[in-house]
């Protein structure tokens, strides 16, 4: 196979690359000059993908996006016999938050955006109390250890700007959970707040908090996707009630400087996923149990039948 670089591939997502377990979400391969004839393959990780993500349509799509599609992405074109393909593209990560089901990434301070020479731990917390999970961020578009790492704890002494990115728990056969976006500011003024998706239907509070005082600035702007949505003389906003609809990059605005931006994803109702997954582990059992139930109405039918044709016929 002859690859030139030629012929460039290049990948973009749409809508973003930051989702929430359950939302759906395409990666988009493209060929500068010609955009015919090509067949496309996908990689996430470096690893290959299954023949599914093998067609002349140039689009990957997760629906619905889980936890284990967390990764960095790429893609490459080929055509004509002998095959003429692509250099690899761009690299494009793409990170779905949720709440796993055994292992959490515990950050302290619980916030995402972090001022420099500040301390940061992160660590791996796995219920089942299996061992092997480490802390891996990606950064500068590199994947790597966390440098300063204890088992399954990350200790980071004095935050830079060079620590800005992604940090998921990882485990020994290369399984991702929980990744979650750490930004770090050498400016005077940070947002705060959650470092895990918010639940819809909850309240979701921010803070503009200014380096020196370590305290809410008095009077801030708080801006969604670049659009100014509150001034507040508290240096908080809150939103009550929050939905799919308020998720997006935020960040805020005073007269001593402005953030960083944050993403904030908005997740279905707890109880909802809880419920689903009752069902569809229980379902098993109650099939079993409308069929036996079933056969044993049945099984009395046929029986009080062969009762009432044995007293007529006496």
């Amino acid at each position: 196979m002859f690859c030139s670089a030629e012929a460039q591939a290049a990948v973009r997502v749409s809508p973003q690359p930051w989702l929430t377990e359950g939302d759906s979400v395409t990666l988009i391969c493209e060929v500068t000059g010609s955009s015919t004839g090509w067949t496309f393959s996908w990689f996430r990780d470096d690893d290959h993908l299954s023949d599914s993500s093998r067609g002349a349509g140039g689009s990957y799509t997760l629906s619905p996006a889980a936890l284990q599609h967390t990764g960095v992405y790429t893609c490459r074109a080929e055509r004509g016999r002998p095959a003429y393909c692509t250099n690899y593209s761009n690299t494009q990560p793409l990170w779905i938050t949720g709440v796993s089901r055994s292992v959490s990434l515990v950050v302290s301070p619980s916030r995402s955006q972090h001022f420099s020479s500040d301390s940061l731990s992160l660590s791996c917390e796995d219920q089942s109390n299996s061992a092997g999970w480490t802390v891996r961020r990606y950064t500068d578009r590199n994947t790597e250890d966390c440098s300063k790492q204890t088992g399954s704890t990350c200790g980071i002494i004095s935050l830079s700007t060079s620590d800005t990115g992604v940090y998921w728990c990882q485990s020994e056969s290369g399984e991702k959970r929980h990744p979650l976006n750490i930004t770090v500011h050498d400016g005077d003024v940070i947002l705060v707040s959650s470092v895990d998706p918010v639940i819809e239907g909850d309240t979701l509070t921010l803070h503009c908090l200014h380096r020196s005082t370590n305290s809410p600035i008095l009077t801030a702007d708080f801006y969604k996707d670049g659009s100014l949505i509150q001034n507040q003389t508290t240096g908080e906003m809150s939103i009550t009630t929050v939905s799919k609809s308020h998720e997006g990059f935020y960040y805020c605005k005073t007269e001593r400087g402005q953030s960083l931006h944050s993403w904030i994803s908005v997740r279905g109702q707890i109880f909802v996923f809880n419920i689903l997954s009752f069902l569809l582990a229980a379902f098993p059992y109650l099939l079993s149990t409308v069929v036996l139930l079933f056969k044993c109405y049945r099984a009395r039918v046929t029986s009080a039948e062969g009762q009432i044709q044995y007293a007529v016929t006496e």
